[in-house]
This record gives structure tokens, C-alpha cells and sequence, in this order.
């Protein structure tokens, strides 16, 4: 066997059933963004969360609260099939079902759209297997900060 033919066998076996998904609704989104508005993003990103299993449905529906209470100009739509909150058209923050990827928690992440920079390091994911009054503040302040 020739070694570019190593080397396309070796690629194609390069991403997860999870990951090959992904980048197909992404590729689907991306086919759908002229036509989609706010309105329609929004449709979009609550069917996805009704989607997911009960424990990281309702992670999701109080993130999506979260951030529509604390960052109103944040306009939602899906991002690689994740609920994402986006501004100028850019994801600034995303949320991540423990089921997407097959992981044990769920997580919230930041892009580097966010200003959540602090010196020379800082988290831009943050895993989530439960929401209480403490974390729910948390990402209202992390949302925040990450417009400011």
C-alpha cells in the first residue's frame, strides 16, 4: 500500500462517529445561516436542548436563561449542533451536552471572542454536572465579563 493511501486511511479514521457528525451539522448550519434570523436561532437552539437527556436538558435550559437574562445582546443559534450565543455573527459561548461527545459532563465554553482573559492563562471551558444557585452566578458573571 502506497503512503498516501496510509495517510487517507489514517484521516479518515481520524475523528469519532461523534466528531464526523458534528462537522456534518455544522455543514448543515452554515447552508442555513443567510436564511436563518434571531427568531429562527432561537427555534434552533431550543429544539436542540430538547433534545438532550433530562440531566443535560436542564443544565442547558438554565444556561440559555442565564444568558439571555445576563447578555441580551447575545443572539442565539446552534454551532456544530451546541446550543452557542453568539455576537457580530461570532461565537462568544457555547454549551456542550455530556452526550455530544460521549463525555461524563456536560460543559460551557468560551471562545476567544470572550474577554475572559486573565495575565497569561485563563479557562475557556468549564465542566458542568449540575447547576445550583453558585454555578448559575458564576456564568452570569462569567457571561458578563465575557462581553465587557
Amino acid at each position: 500500500m502506497s503512503r498516501s493511501r496510509k495517510v487517507a486511511q489514517t484521516s479518515v479514521n481520524a475523528f469519532t462517529e461523534e466528531e464526523r457528525a458534528a462537522m456534518k451539522e455544522r455543514a448543515r448550519e452554515r447552508k442555513a445561516r443567510p436564511r436563518a434570523g434571531k427568531a429562527d436561532g432561537e427555534h434552533d437552539v431550543l429544539a436542540k436542548i430538547a433534545e438532550m437527556p433530562a440531566s443535560d436538558r436542564v443544565m442547558a435550559e438554565r444556561v440559555h436563561a442565564i444568558i439571555k437574562a445576563h447578555a441580551p445582546s447575545l443572539s442565539p443559534r446552534t454551532w456544530y449542533g451546541m446550543p452557542a450565543y453568539t455576537k457580530d455573527d461570532q461565537v462568544v459561548c457555547f454549551f456542550r451536552s455530556a452526550q455530544k461527545f460521549k463525555t461524563r459532563y456536560a460543559t460551557l465554553g468560551f471562545s476567544d471572542e470572550a474577554n475572559l482573559d486573565e495575565g497569561n492563562m485563563w479557562p475557556t471551558d468549564f465542566a458542568l454536572k449540575e447547576l445550583n444557585s453558585a454555578e448559575e452566578t458564576r456564568i452570569a458573571n462569567l457571561v458578563k465579563k465575557a462581553l465587557s
